[in-house]
């Protein structure tokens, strides 16, 4: 592996994703390698369109911007102000899982949280998560939000 190879974390505003990339960023720092940031926005995406106002139907641009402020805000959450130096963010349109994959051809490590903002609270590992695990085309890292609390605060 290269230390130009990078390091892609998928992040959807969630808590997981947030303890998924703060895990993402010490392995990029720790690899010396970039950190590549992808929130991605399907055509169905609930999880955004529920964060405008419930009397207006979101157009692509505002849940785009919506992604991009979830993704700030992870982004603060994660790191405040002291952000990896080879930090880039992107939101992608399309399927999250489809996109994560596609993103892993040329990464040398994919981090997901365990489950993400949508889907069933009872489920272990959410649909994005475990479509990555199975299909990524390196090695993929599923982090758990309680697992990733007790590293951080040990």
């Amino acid at each position: 592996m290269t230390a130009d190879q990078r390091i892609v974390v998928g992040v959807d505003g969630s808590e997981f994703s947030t303890t998924a990339l703060r895990l993402a960023g010490r392995m990029a720092a720790s690899l010396d390698a970039p950190l590549e940031v992808i929130t991605c926005l399907g055509t169905s995406d609930y999880f955004f369109a529920s964060r405008l106002p419930e009397e207006r139907t979101a157009s692509t641009e505002e849940l785009e911007e919506t992604a991009k402020r979830l993704l700030e805000e992870s982004l603060e959450r994660a790191f405040g102000s002291a952000r990896p130096e080879r930090l880039s963010r992107q939101v992608k349109f399309g399927p999250p899982a489809k996109v994560l994959i596609e993103e892993s051809n040329d990464a040398q490590l994919l981090v997901v949280g365990r489950r993400g903002g949508g889907g069933f609270l009872a489920q272990v590992m959410g649909s994005v998560s475990g479509a990555c695990a199975a299909h990524a085309h390196c090695p993929v890292l599923v982090v758990g939000q309680e697992a990733g609390e007790r590293q951080l605060n040990e």
